[in-house]
């Protein structure tokens, strides 16, 4: 029989990280959207979220709050620069999916050679943003940096259904989702939305980042893992479903909470390729469908 006070403590703890690898999807959602290019270098995103929050937080002497906003306006500017020097030349040259999708690979594999270079491989750490005593529900403890990344998660999916929904960018940048012959003929600048949705994506992932760091540890190294598990919740999801990215990612991260109860810790990776398998099999479109 399981240890079901245990069995409830890494349920908890699986909806977190849960939450991290949706918002880890909707990044690779909302630049699918704008051109229709699977962006593997995703993860590296997350992983300089934490390492730049970290370096200007513990070398640097910048408070927390500010140290955070700065990396991910940091980390947002890597975004538009990976999509103006390694995208935007193979776009304008028409070049194939799988082309970008290998350079964007190549582009994951040197960010993280610089990061190694730069910062060195130790492991490093940020303190909790609420140093209290964790919440009790009966035999279950529930850290605050767990309420953080669930609340600032769902404060996220509602700032971007605000931002798609109610703003002229955000509409025009689902104008170019929908068809994009038809919104540059419409006067909308797909160039510039392409740009902006590598930006968005990449301050998605320092997000993600940042809010998982004080649970875990950032390296050099942990970005493919991270954009490993937000391609599967992608597709879980409904590739081009941001919502069902983040649905995807909690589905996902409950999946591997079980797996290290019942069966082992070392197994949590094949529970999240089992999940995506089920669904290729069953419901290859995701939970939503994939986006038109």
């Amino acid at each position: 029989m399981p240890d079901w006070t245990f069995l409830a403590q890494a349920l908890v703890s699986g909806v977190s990280t849960g939450c991290i690898y949706g918002l880890v999807g909707i990044g690779f959602c909302v630049i699918y959207n704008a051109s229709g290019i699977v962006n593997f270098a995703q993860g590296a995103f997350v992983m300089l979220g934490g390492i730049v929050t970290y370096t200007l937080f513990a070398s640097a002497g910048v408070p927390m709050l500010l140290a955070a906003i700065l990396a991910t306006l940091s980390v947002a500017a890597a975004g538009v620069v990976l999509e103006r020097v390694v995208v935007r030349p193979l776009w304008d040259r028409n070049a194939t999916i799988f082309v970008m999708i290998l350079a964007t690979l190549a582009a994951q594999i040197v960010v993280e050679r610089a990061t190694l270079i730069l910062v060195g491989d130790q492991p490093k750490t940020l303190p909790v943003f609420t140093d209290l005593a964790p919440l009790r529900i009966g035999t279950v403890a529930i850290g605050y940096q767990i309420l953080w990344i669930v609340g600032a998660s769902l404060v996220i999916i509602a700032l971007l259904g605000a931002f798609f929904k109610s703003t002229k960018v955000g509409k025009a940048m689902r104008a170019c989702a929908i068809n994009r012959e038809a919104a540059m003929l419409q006067g909308i600048p797909v160039s510039r939305m392409l740009a902006l949705s590598f930006a968005l994506s990449a301050a998605l992932g320092a997000i993600a980042g940042i809010l998982i760091t004080p649970t875990q540890y950032t390296a050099f190294n942990v970005g493919v893992p991270f954009a490993i598990s937000g391609f599967i919740a992608a597709i879980v999801g409904g590739f081009g479903r941001p919502f069902g990215a983040f649905l995807g990612g909690i589905m996902l991260g409950l999946a591997q909470a079980i797996a290290v109860v019942f069966l082992d810790a070392g197994l949590k990776n094949v529970a999240a390729l089992t999940v995506l398998l089920l669904f290729l099999f069953v419901r290859p479109s995701g939970l939503l469908g994939a986006a038109k």
